[in-house]
């Protein structure tokens, strides 16, 4: 069950691009703003992307290790089944709120914000980018972003009760939501009027809610 969730992952990363180019759009298109184009730009996408996806591997390690010290002390069976429900439960959730269905998501991002009061005026210091190392150290704490696609994929980190595992299904929903950062640093316009329609907000949204219920269907057969 849980080697299928760094797919899942991945995917729900991938169709939740619409929901980053929002959240990161912008960021990403001040870090290129003044690049040229060609390899300059592209280390910067790089070292920018590294470091954000560095610190969501970060985090699944520490909810992972979390979990494992927790399933140590309960019976680990009923109370990893449970976490594993409400990740997917949180991953349909997120699919109706990117889909434009529901705004209730958005309440969970308020979870994180006292983190990200006090990381913000460290990333103002850090611009404008000047170099690639500068690039991965922005990343590494927008990774901290309060954000419920992150969140969602958090759970299942959670769920998986090992901080190997959990890193490395961070990972993998990391490496899901690189193709549109990556696409967003170079047709930024573009790409973000695209995803803003609302066939393919849908379309993307129902795919990720889609795979948090096929994954709930999963417990029940």
């Amino acid at each position: 069950m849980i080697e299928s969730n760094f797919w899942i992952l991945l995917a729900a990363g991938l169709l939740g691009g619409g929901h980053c180019v929002g959240m990161c759009g912008g960021i990403v298109a001040a870090l290129t703003l003044n690049q040229p184009a060609g390899a300059a730009r592209w280390t910067i996408l790089a070292g920018y992307n590294l470091g954000r996806i560095a610190s969501y591997a970060l985090i699944g390690a520490l909810l992972g290790g979390l979990a494992a010290a927790g399933l140590s002390l309960a019976d680990s069976h009923p109370f990893q089944l449970g976490l594993y429900a409400l990740a997917n439960l949180m991953l349909v959730a997120m699919g109706l709120y990117l889909a434009g269905l529901t705004g209730a998501i958005v309440l969970l991002e308020k979870i994180g914000q006292p983190v990200w009061r006090r990381l913000q005026p460290l990333l103002g210091r850090m611009l404008p980018i000047r170099s690639p190392a500068s690039a991965l150290a922005v990343g590494a704490v927008w990774g901290w972003l309060p954000c419920g696609l992150v969140y969602s994929a958090s759970l299942s980190a959670l769920a998986s009760g090992s901080a190997w595992r959990g890193a490395g299904l961070m990972l993998a929903f990391g490496l899901g939501t690189l193709p549109n950062l990556l696409l967003m640093g170079v047709f930024a316009d573009k790409l973000r009027r695209w995803m803003q329609q609302r066939p393919v907000r849908l379309a993307a949204g129902l795919g990720v809610a889609g795979l948090g219920a096929w994954r709930l269907l999963q417990l029940l057969i």
